[in-house]
């Protein structure tokens, strides 16, 4: 049996664009999907602190260093420009693999979208 668990999370960051006519995705920052696992074309669950949103779509990168986060195509109807989100990956494993299994966390700066550093 496997079971679906957080893999990757990109923990409030700020939306930048919401681009309607476009096809439908994420754009995100290449330090942001390097930094957390997340790999272009994989889907992924968005969660919006403002509105309560929650929705699903995929991942395109975005320019790297650029703090870049765009929901594209239909998703950008569920956000505005400066939302909080947060970004969910999931992986499928089996309960053994899951009980050592430490997931990929990123807290960026609100205001940047970009890695804090110690």
């Amino acid at each position: 049996m496997f079971i679906q668990v957080v893999k990757s999370k990109i923990h409030r960051v700020r939306v930048t664009q919401a681009e309607l006519n476009y096809i439908g995705s994420i754009t995100i920052d290449e330090s942001l999907m390097i930094a957390s696992g997340l790999l272009e074309g994989e889907r992924v669950q968005i969660v919006d602190v403002n509105n309560g949103e929650r929705f699903e779509t995929y991942v395109i990168k975005g320019e790297k260093d650029s703090g870049t986060i765009c929901l594209n195509g239909p998703a950008a109807r569920k956000v505005a420009v400066d939302d909080i989100i947060i970004i969910i990956g999931y992986g499928f494993m089996t309960p053994e693999e899951a009980q050592n299994f430490k997931p990929k966390l990123v807290f960026p700066d609100e205001q940047s979208n970009r890695i804090r550093t110690p």
